[in-house]
């Protein structure tokens, strides 16, 4: 989950870079629509409802985070649109994930992702992905994610530290319209204190897996 082309920060480097993140984010929080009577969400623990009691273990995720990462998509492979088969090999994205809470005993997620040129110019839209974060007391966590490509998953999984969380897909379903996918499994993690790295594997027809997305984003609210 480390950065190839960076070099490991010492203890004191990493806590300082943390603070001065923090100066830079810690006063801005998510827009929100005046008039609703219940508890707005917000992505900064500063401000807003308390968090949770039970989503103690998912804090550290609550947050803006946007950066760039790889993908690559081999489901298109076997895509009836031609269009969709032209879309494979490697490319860059940027992307923008909104881990937010509302009070109550869950979180909500959105990502956005968007195409990168071989000079990080955006080129349009990709995939979108909206759900929530629950865990229960035993540090259980279920992930529900729903995909602008049509397909809706439950993954499950455990933090493996304070700083890291892996999940596997348990269900995944395909609208008429979506992609079929294989297993898939995520590790989410703290990257020298002030990054959330991520990466995303994809199981084959032989049951092995392969690397399809990852990232690493910076804080920007929070």
């Amino acid at each position: 989950m480390s950065d190839a082309n960076s070099t490991p920060l010492s203890g004191d480097e990493a806590v300082a870079r943390a603070e001065k993140k923090a100066a830079e984010t810690s006063g801005l929080n998510i827009p929100v629509l005046e008039g609703i009577p219940i508890a707005q969400d917000t992505a900064n623990l500063r401000y807003g409802p308390d968090i949770h009691e039970g989503l103690l273990a998912l804090l550290p995720l609550v947050g803006v985070w946007r950066g760039n990462g790889v993908a690559n998509y081999p489901e298109l492979e076997n895509a009836e649109d031609n269009l969709l088969r032209n879309e494979q090999g490697d490319f860059a994205f940027g992307q923008q994930l909104t881990i937010s809470h509302d009070g109550e005993n869950y979180l909500t997620w959105e990502s956005r992702t968007w195409r990168l040129d071989k000079d990080d110019n955006p080129l349009g839209p990709d995939v979108r992905e909206s759900g929530f974060w629950r865990i229960d007391a035993k540090d259980n966590i279920e992930f529900l994610c729903c995909s602008s490509t049509g397909v809706t998953e439950l993954y499950l999984g455990k933090p493996l530290n304070e700083r890291a969380w892996e999940l596997t897909t348990d269900v995944t379903m395909s609208s008429p319209t979506g992609l079929t996918m294989g297993r898939g499994k995520r590790l989410y993690g703290l990257v020298e204190g002030t990054d959330l790295g991520w990466v995303e594997e994809r199981e084959l027809d032989d049951e092995t897996f392969m690397p399809r997305m990852s990232a690493r984003l910076s804080r920007v609210i929070g």
